[in-house]
């Protein structure tokens, strides 16, 4: 996984020593369920997440540049949906006192980058809950276009099944926006 840098932010493979910045983020529970995994309840089950990330190797923490702290993640996972190697379905989470100051975007942006100039993808993917607006907005701002809804789709943690609103945007597509 290559270490991606924007004006405000680092995106890197997380440590062990980032357990406390991520178990604040993770325990918080307006953030967890727009993203369907419930919040976390201690510090040993952020752990074994973390300790997950670190093993898949497709989860960036976001670091905040000013703090050096891990402020959230993004990962390019396979994309479940898709019976294409050269795809793949983005996911983020960001630290609610970051919300609203175009962080994500910044790095759903230089993500993109990486995807479609470094590892030469066809196709980037990503869905949100109905719910979720903040996550949409992100989704129209990185220039993604919207799919479709597949309806009753992904049952969440607490058994409750929801729609995923699904979007994704091309090389092509990418390729035009950034001339």
């Amino acid at each position: 996984m290559k270490t991606l840098t924007t004006e405000r932010l680092t995106l890197r493979r997380w440590k062990e020593s980032d357990l406390d910045d991520f178990y604040h983020y993770a325990r918080n529970p307006n953030i967890g369920p727009n993203a369907g995994w419930q919040p976390h309840t201690d510090k040993t089950q952020s752990l074994e997440i973390l300790r997950s990330f670190i093993q898949q190797d497709d989860v960036w923490a976001i670091v905040d540049n000013r703090t050096q702290r891990a402020i959230g993640s993004l990962a390019l996972h396979a994309d479940k949906k898709r019976d294409n190697h050269k795809t793949r379905m983005l996911g983020y989470v960001l630290a609610e006192e970051f919300w609203g100051q175009g962080l994500m975007t910044e790095a759903v942006k230089r993500v993109l980058q990486y995807a479609f100039e470094d590892l030469e993808l066809d196709l980037v993917s990503v869905f949100h809950y109905p719910s979720n607006r903040r996550s949409q907005r992100v989704i129209e701002k990185c220039g993604f276009k919207y799919e479709g809804t597949l309806r009753l789709s992904s049952t969440l943690f607490n058994g409750s099944v929801h729609d995923d609103v699904c979007y994704s945007i091309t090389r092509e597509e990418y390729t035009r926006s950034t001339a």
